[in-house]
């Protein structure tokens, strides 16, 4: 069996915390790696004897948490939400210093774990008519399928994350056809590209990582959507001079926060606000954001830690 074995710098103080996360995220197990464990051998202490100097040496200069993953067909998005998680972390009121969070990552059997996973990658339903198909994988076709061809890369999004497929579910449920729609963090595309399928007439698909760009703009011509969807790279809605009947944000609770408020420029009154990548405890966070920018809450899902919001500007 293959693992995929990640690393995250953290503190002392919040060690626990970031191996709660990893455990919530999947991991099938974590080890702490800190020196303030170590007893110090010049404080004798009744054991100290059999501590070797030298393995204070060694160790970490800051705490290192330690985790183990499956390079299954979910790791990849995963690893991203570690990512977003992290991130908002490194921002939270916590009362303490958090580290630098850094997330570093090997195979534990020195394999290519991003190939490794693809083998456990398979198509599989996102909604009542959505179908996320790997595009190295064969799938026959039922009828009312709409078939989204991903090959995620090191983007964001293969749609086995609860947050993406809480998204195309919404999407789903609220496209009639013929809508404008922006997908902001759009990762991988797969969230642009579902709303092509599901009828949109316009998307745009921004993102501030150029390598995810490059993806969503390759699985964007895999899928024959070229006329529907301009891929971007850009900060948010920075630069961006249209409007959406309907827009989808999968990111983090803090960034929904900040710019529920400019998104009135871009989103047409009474038009939709689908957003996810909010961790639980942040659920309160971002619905009172929303109200402050006057959007009313239509719908809120949940699964596991996670939960996406659907809301409606005010007319």
């Amino acid at each position: 069996m293959e693992w995929v074995e990640l690393t995250i710098h953290t503190t002392t103080g919040c060690a626990d915390l970031v191996s709660e996360i990893l455990m919530q995220e999947g991991a099938t197990g974590t080890m702490v790696e800190d020196r303030a464990d170590i007893p110090d051998p010049t404080k004798p202490n009744g054991i100290w004897e059999i501590i070797d100097p030298k393995l204070i040496d060694s160790l970490p200069e800051d705490v290192v948490v330690h985790a183990w993953f499956e390079p299954d067909a979910s790791f990849q998005d995963k690893l991203q939400s570690l990512h977003a998680r992290m991130a908002e972390l490194k921002t939270a009121d916590l009362g303490m210093d958090p580290g630098s969070l850094a997330i570093g990552s090997e195979s534990v059997h020195d394999e290519n774990w991003s190939e490794v996973w693809k083998k456990f990658y398979k198509p599989f339903r996102a909604g009542k008519h959505l179908v996320v198909k790997p595009t190295w994988e064969l799938y026959d076709a039922q009828e009312g399928d709409k078939v989204i061809e991903i090959d995620p890369g090191m983007a964001f999004g293969s749609g086995t994350h609860e947050t993406t497929g809480m998204c195309m579910e919404l999407l789903e449920d609220v496209l009639q056809g013929g809508e404008r729609v922006i997908d902001v963090g759009t990762g991988s595309g797969i969230l642009a590209i579902g709303a092509a399928l599901l009828g949109a007439k316009d998307v745009v698909a921004i993102d501030i990582d150029p390598i995810a760009v490059k993806v969503a703009q390759e699985n964007i011509e895999h899928n024959g959507l070229q006329g529907k969807i301009t891929a971007l790279e850009g900060n948010l809605l920075d630069k961006l001079d249209v409007t959406c009947d309907v827009c989808v944000a999968n990111i983090i609770a803090d960034v929904i926060c900040m710019f529920a408020s400019p998104l009135n420029d871009h989103i047409v009154p009474g038009g939709l606000f689908i957003c996810s990548g909010i961790i639980k405890e942040r659920e309160q966070d971002v619905v009172d954001a929303l109200n402050a920018a006057q959007y009313d809450i239509q719908r809120i899902c949940r699964k596991g830690e996670w939960v996406a919001i659907l809301s409606r500007r005010h007319d």
